[in-house]
């Protein structure tokens, strides 16, 4: 959340935003992500590798850190 916010991505929930991850990702629909389902389930969703990709930049948060 505390990166989101940083990002200025804020519209969408922590909760909201995992909810996403396994609705696309979870295969077998147990609940749970192994890394290999993770790993193959961004790699073939170019839109969720944004998400993800937007939601964990580090950069502003470097930026904030390094003015203080």
């Amino acid at each position: 959340q505390a990166i989101q916010a940083i990002n200025g991505h804020t519209g969408m929930s922590a909760e909201e935003f995992t909810n996403i991850i396994f609705q696309k990702i979870d295969v077998n629909g147990d609940g749970e992500l192994t890394l290999e389902e993770f790993i193959n389930g961004v790699e073939k969703d170019e839109d969720l590798m944004e998400l993800i990709t937007k939601s964990f930049d580090l950069s502003n948060v470097l930026k904030v850190i390094q003015n203080g």
